[in-house]
Formats: C-alpha cells, sequence, structure tokens
C-alpha cells in the first residue's frame, strides 16, 4: 500500500481501495504470505484469527496506521482459509467481523471471509467487449431479464443450481426468448434468504449460496460469449444490523452515519452509509468499479435513489441540511461520483437509476448538474399502466390519460419502463392476475400490455415467470410454476412474448431513437371511447413502424387512421393471432387513400382485432 493510495482512501477519491484492503498475497524479505488491512479508526487495537492460527485472537496482532487503517502479514495463512477480524472496542468490547472487502466468504450459517486471489481466471468474452465498447448505448435494443437466481429454476430435488450449472440452463433460454441483457438480483453475500439480496454484509464478496467467485465469473462469461449483457442490482443506500457485517464496525458507527436519530432507516431498520466521511465513499466508490472491472459486468441498477436523494424519505421526523432542505447533499454527490468512476473505468456501463421520485437531472451529465446515470427507471409509467391495466375495460375511457400522460416527459430522462419483481409480490398479485375478465380476456389484455411496452419509448426490463404468466405471485423460496408451459394459454404467451422480443431486436424503428421525439409520433393518442392509441416508431433513417394498441374487447372494423406515405401497409406481427391464444381476425395489407385524417394527407381503413396489439411496416 503505497502513500498515494493511502492519501487517496483517506480522501474519499479512491476507485480502486479493493486492490490494497482486505486480503492479498505479498512476498515480505523473501517470504510469500498474505497481507490484511482493514479500516476501523476507533478501535483500540484489532487481530486477524482464522483457520491458520487455531482462530486464537491473541496470535495475530494488527498495526495501527495512520488515520485508522491496520495491518498484518502472515506467512501461515492460505489460499482458502477462513478468516475474521477481532477488534477490541474503546469501551472494551471484543467483536468478531467479517472483511468489508473480502471477496469471498463461507457458506451460511458460516459468515467468515474466505482467503481468495480472483486472478486466473481465463476469460473468453473479448470479442463480445469489444463490440460493446464501440456501441452507443440509448442507440442499441435494451431488454432485461430480471432473474432472482434461486427461484428462477431448482433441481428435482429441490437444491439449488449453482453458477456453473445456471451457465448451462439459463443462458440458452435467454438466448432463445430473445432478451439482450440479464439483470441479476442482488448477488453481493447477504445473510437473510427473505431480504432478497438487498441486506448485503459483504460488498466485495459474491454470495456463496450458488458457488465460488470464478464460477461466477464462468456464468457472465458464458452470458458474453451469447451476447448477452449482465446487470447486477447494487445496494449502496443501507446495509443490515448482523453482527459480523459493517455495522458500528469499530465499536462505533464507522461506515454509517453517527446520528443516532438519522441513521437508521425506518422502513427497513437498517443503517444508513454515512456519505460525508472520505473512507466510506472509496468503500462504495470502490465497490461499483470492482464489479465492472473484475467481474466484467456490464451495468448496475442502484436500487433505492430516491431514498438516498432525501432525508426525509419514509420519515415524519428528520432533521434538514446544512441549507434547511431535504435533499442529502452527500448523497448527491456520491452519486455522481461513482457515476464518473464507473464511465472512466467503461464509457458504456449501464448505471440505471431505480429512482420513483421527480428529482431532476437523473440521467443528466455531471458536468451539466446531473446525477450520471444513464437510465431511470420510470415507475410513473409502470404505476399508470398497471392501474389502467386493473380496470375493466368499460372504465378505461375515464382514465385514457394514463395511456398517453407518460408522453409528456418521457423524453425529460433517458427511461427504462420496468416491469420488475416489486410489482408481482405483497399481495399485488402476478401480472396475469392484475388482468380483469375470464380466463382468456386475462391473456390477450397481457399480451396487449406487452405489446405496448415493446413499442414504447424508453428501454425494457420484466421479470422472470411474467413471459409465460406464472398465476401466483413470485416466491423466493421456490421455482417458477414451468409446468405450467403444459398449457395451451402460457405456452402460447411465452411464444408471443419470445417472438415479440425478436421483433424488437429486428426492427431498429423500437430503439434506435429512444431518447428524442425524433422516434415517436402519435396518429391517434385520443380516441378514449374505443380505448385505443396509435402512433409511429422511426428509426433513425426514417423507416417505421406502425404500432395500433386496442385495449377494448371489441372488433373495429373500417377503422380510420392517418398515415405519412402512400403505399400499401402489411400487418407483420398481432398478438391476436391464434398461435398465441388470439381469436384469429382476419388481418391483411392495408393500402393509403388519399383521404386527409389525423392530420395527414394519407390514410387507410384498419380491422382492428379485440385486445390486441397490430404492428404493420410499409411494403
Amino acid at each position: 500500500m503505497n502513500e498515494g493510495q493511502r492519501t487517496a482512501f483517506l480522501q474519499g477519491t479512491e476507485t480502486h481501495a479493493y486492490r490494497y484492503m482486505g486480503c492479498h498475497p505479498e512476498l515480505r524479505e523473501g517470504k510469500t504470505g498474505f497481507v490484511f488491512r482493514v479500516w476501523a479508526p476507533n478501535a483500540r487495537s484489532v487481530h486477524v484469527a482464522g483457520t491458520f492460527n487455531g482462530w486464537d485472537p491473541g496470535v495475530l496482532p494488527m498495526e495501527r496506521l495512520e488515520s485508522g487503517i491496520f495491518e498484518a502479514f502472515s506467512t501461515e495463512a492460505a489460499e482458502l482459509d477462513a478468516y475474521k477480524y477481532y477488534i477490541e472496542t474503546r469501551d472494551g468490547r471484543g467483536l468478531w467481523k467479517a472483511d468489508p472487502y473480502g471477496v469471498s466468504t463461507g457458506r451460511l450459517p458460516d459468515t467468515a471471509s474466505r482467503i481468495y486471489s480472483l486472478g486466473g481466471y481465463a476469460w473468453k468474452d473479448g470479442a463480445y467487449r469489444r463490440a460493446q465498447a464501440r456501441k452507443k448505448l440509448m442507440q442499441n435494443p435494451i431488454n432485461v431479464y430480471e432473474v432472482h437466481l434461486g427461484s428462477w429454476r431448482r433441481k428435482e430435488d429441490g437444491s439449488l443450481y449453482s453458477y456453473a450449472e445456471l451457465a448451462d440452463v439459463l443462458v440458452p433460454y435467454v438466448r432463445e426468448m430473445g432478451y439482450t441483457h440479464i439483470e441479476l438480483m442482488p448477488i453481493a453475500e447477504y445473510p437473510y434468504d427473505p431480504s432478497w439480496g438487498y441486506q448485503v454484509t459483504g460488498y466485495y464478496a459474491p454470495t456463496s449460496r450458488y458457488g465460488t467467485p470464478k464460477e461466477l465469473m464462468a456464468l457472465i462469461d458464458a452470458c458474453h460469449c451469447a451476447g448477452i449483457g449482465v446487470l447486477m442490482d447494487w445496494v449502496p443506500g443501507h446495509f443490515p444490523k448482523d453482527e459480523q457485517g459493517l455495522v458500528e464496525f469499530d465499536g462505533t458507527c464507522c461506515y454509517e452515519l453517527n446520528d443516532p436519530e438519522m441513521n437508521e432507516h425506518p422502513l427497513w431498520t437498517t443503517r444508513l452509509f454515512d456519505y460525508g466521511k472520505p473512507e466510506v465513499r472509496s468503500f462504495l466508490v470502490s465497490n461499483a468499479v470492482y464489479w465492472v472491472e473484475e467481474y466484467h459486468l456490464d451495468g448496475l441498477r442502484v436500487d433505492a435513489v430516491a431514498s438516498m436523494l432525501y432525508l426525509d424519505f419514509g420519515r415524519e421526523v428528520w432533521k434538514p441540511n446544512r441549507e434547511g432542505g431535504n435533499r442529502n447533499l452527500e448523497a448527491i454527490e456520491f452519486l455522481r461520483q461513482v457515476n464518473t468512476a464507473v464511465a472512466a473505468v467503461r464509457s458504456n456501463v449501464i448505471m440505471a437509476a431505480e429512482e420513483s421520485s421527480a428529482f431532476p437531472k437523473i440521467t443528466h451529465p455531471v458536468e451539466d448538474g446531473g446525477l450520471g446515470f444513464n437510465l431511470k427507471w420510470c415507475m410513473g409509467w409502470t404505476h399508470d399502466m398497471l392501474h389502467y391495466l386493473e380496470l375493466d375495460p368499460v372504465y378505461r375511457k375515464y382514465h385514457h390519460e394514463n395511456l398517453t400522460f407518460t408522453m409528456t416527459y418521457i423524453y425529460a430522462e433517458k427511461f427504462l419502463l420496468p416491469l420488475s419483481h416489486d410489482e408481482v409480490v405483497h399481495g399485488k398479485r402476478s401480472m396475469i392476475e392484475k388482468m380483469p375478465g375470464y380466463y382468456d380476456d386475462k391473456f390477450a389484455n397481457l399480451r396487449t400490455f406487452y405489446g405496448f411496452q415493446m413499442s414504447h419509448p424508453g428501454k425494457k426490463l420484466t421479470f422472470m415467470g411474467n413471459e409465460f404468466a406464472q398465476f401466483i405471485e413470485w416466491d423466493f423460496s421456490r421455482p417458477l410454476d414451468w409446468f405450467l408451459l403444459d398449457y395451451d394459454r402460457h405456452r402460447q404467451m411465452q411464444a408471443w412474448v419470445r417472438d415479440l422480443n425478436h421483433f424488437y431486436l429486428e426492427h431498429r424503428a423500437l430503439w434506435q431513437n429512444d431518447s428524442d421525439w425524433d422516434g415517436f409520433q402519435w396518429i391517434q393518442p385520443d380516441d378514449r371511447d374505443r380505448s385505443l392509441v396509435a402512433y409511429r416508431r422511426i428509426d433513425r433513417k426514417g423507416k417505421e413502424v406502425i404500432v395500433i394498441c386496442n385495449f377494448c374487447p371489441v372488433l373495429w372494423e373500417h377503422y380510420r387512421l392517418g398515415l405519412p406515405r402512400k403505399g400499401c401497409y402489411l400487418p407483420v406481427l398481432c398478438s391476436d393471432s391464434p398461435a398465441y391464444g388470439g381469436s384469429g381476425v382476419p388481418l391483411g395489407a392495408v393500402r393509403t387513400e388519399p383521404t386527409p385524417c389525423n392530420g395527414q394527407e394519407q390514410s387507410a381503413e384498419f380491422t382492428i382485432p379485440p385486445l390486441s396489439v397490430t404492428f404493420y411496416t410499409l411494403e
């Protein structure tokens, strides 16, 4: 650890702290061993204890360096040995803590860190990474499949698939279905299964539930070799109070805020990071860089950003900032710092903010006063659409603005349209169960909704199980109900989603101009009585797809729509096809006439099936 590294760490500007903090092999005075470093500024003393010294906390004392960093060197420690830090607090207590920078852990309930060398994995994804580096992120398709690894599938005996085994079953499925990315729900080590991974104790250690760090690398490598990007949920907003974790790490509020009235989140009973401490910023910024550099991740979905931005989030009592407001000024600067650091490592890494408020400029550049994310979850769209879809169609005309309101702000940020795990838990019901009507009506509604999502401006995300219309809510403790694919409607829904995903990939008009008005134009936004909208999606060369969405269970015939160009329009994909479980209303080519309509000189009469989305292209 050189002077420059130590200085950067203590100033909060270090982006690669994991290269010297934690445990690393080292050669000293001709002897090979492992060096341990930990930040515990208020500890009276710190020792390293593990399997290599009989877990005796007195054998390996650590030397206190400046500003609270402790260091020790051992020639007895070996690869895969377990270890913890024994911390003597100022008031005489003894704490056993896992390594905050530990890159591997034992299998639960073991909570010790493991000595593990990350180097040596032979990556095969060079061609994929070079190709990605040449792409402009927002001008390319992004269609994310959100996955909880422990409940996507399980073996016949109920045991979990390993990272390596998932490479053999998950990757081919995602490729066949036509998704561009997988988003892994948090896989940094966490002790409590019902937290789904959102209460992290090992920020640098992949969970041992599914195998070793290098096996995770192999899973990501397999995704890349199949042309699939990988995102990970990242949780820099809060951490749990498990005794082996970061909570009061040296006997005092070390990683969390010192103020007992503001350092705990009332909704989650977790501790909140102190972004004003330089060493905490170095820890978190380096962690984001670590996952991108060491595991070749293509992006991070940053969890609960709104809870970080606002001091009063979820609170009835709170303390204002130094300017008297409710914004967390230190968190704002931290988010700018981490987005800048990740972009410096790789310019086209996806940094997606799960942010539910109207905080301005989430996806604007830092130099323009923004936070520097390149995507924001459009949770307003999700809320409006689910409210609309849950209505009986007879009442939808009174809520037509739910279909159209998003277009008043869709270009204020760079948005991703999410149908995530949050929408299918805690009594919210599954996607198919949200839909009104009888059995077939539910499927027709959901097919139409998925077509609307895929053709609406914004990148896409859907949670596992949505694609085949799982009826029960998601349960982290059991696999998805894959047996449903034995039934026609579920198999047809999966086929619809697969074909829709591939249609999206094949038509640049649906993704090349996602972030400006050149890529979208309304044809018919106002037909609330028929619960119908129609619009154009346009690529950068002017090639377009016409989209007609009918959210009413009524067949509309001789429906006239204005069209921008003279010619013959062909129906190229329709959710009402019998192949997808639809009613099979016959559709054919539609030729324009010189009859003005919807502000266009040309128009044509369409047949519009009930509860359907249909895509047309100019012959």
